[in-house]
């Protein structure tokens, strides 16, 4: 089984009216003002996983900055899950600024079929201490019921790219000592936190973390894998496309080049979200 981790698509009318929605949103216009860069719809998704042979994905939507959009993007992707409920698994969106609202729709989500929570970003300005406090309550909640949080994260340094944003790594590491039962993905390889699990203290601290390969192509070589895997174990490596950004294929031949033993490739291709969430039902 593959299982991509890491995928979003857009309600049609987003698709439609890029212009508006990058109006009423900053982050939204930093990434997708440029007509260029790609937005799809579920069934763009669910043609692209039927030619690459991906059985399942997680689907996100935006960190969008207001609860309505936050909310209509999520509909979307209850509805798109309820089209293809083998095929699909739903992280809906919260806002970190409104932690009253986004209690209620965590609740409301995870009643509807709702897996996760994610892809958080904090696209146009940085993550802060007093963000985790106050959704401390809701990412408690979590941490009891074992629901998975997806963070955007990305290196400090290197070329820019839309997208790229400005928390520094000690501020998700805050975060993952803060609530250390919950089971935290880290997007973009972690932006580099991986290579800080060579010290004990980060290692056991970050028990409860695991890693996406999400535009892995865009932003580090081939060896990240073997490498990876030397840090922090196989088992904390999850295959993720960021799709529509990078194609499944390139995935592939960069994992066949990587030096990985098919058994360690199967792993990252499904087996561990499998193992780790329950992911295991057959797509049909």
């Amino acid at each position: 089984m593959i299982i991509d981790c890491h995928t979003h698509i857009f309600p049609e009318e987003v698709r439609k009216d890029r212009e508006a929605f990058c109006k009423r949103d900053e982050g939204f216009s930093s990434i997708y003002k440029d007509s260029t860069s790609k937005m799809a719809g579920v069934d763009d998704l669910i043609a692209s996983m039927d030619e690459s042979g991906i059985d399942r994905s997680v689907i996100c939507g935006f960190p969008w900055s207001q609860p309505d959009l936050c909310s209509l993007h999520n509909q979307y992707l209850m509805a798109s899950a309820s089209r293809y409920p083998n095929r699909l698994i739903v992280f809906v969106m919260l806002l970190f600024s409104d932690p009253d609202w986004s209690g209620k729709e965590l609740d409301r989500a995870v009643k509807g079929g709702a897996k996760g929570v994610g892809e958080i970003a904090f696209y146009r300005d940085e993550m802060t201490s007093q963000d985790i406090h106050s959704m401390k309550p809701i990412l408690t909640q979590m941490e009891k019921q074992g629901i998975p949080l997806l963070l955007h994260t990305n290196e400090t340094i290197g070329h820019s790219y839309p997208g790229k944003g400005r928390t520094p790594l000690e501020r998700f590491y805050e975060l993952i000592l803060s609530f250390p039962n919950l089971p935290i993905i880290l997007g973009h390889w972690g932006g580099g936190l991986p290579f800080y699990e060579l010290m004990p203290e980060v290692a056991k601290g970050m028990a409860n973390v695991y890693y996406d390969t999400a535009a892995s192509p865009f932003l580090y070589s081939k060896k990240i894998y073997e490498i990876a895997r030397e840090i922090v174990g196989i088992e904390k490596i999850f295959f993720g496309t960021d799709f529509p950004l990078i194609l499944p294929r390139r995935y592939f031949k960069e994992l066949e080049e990587s030096g990985l033993s098919k058994q360690d490739q199967e792993k990252i291709l499904g087996l561990n979200f499998s193992r780790r969430f329950g992911s295991d039902r057959k797509a049909s």
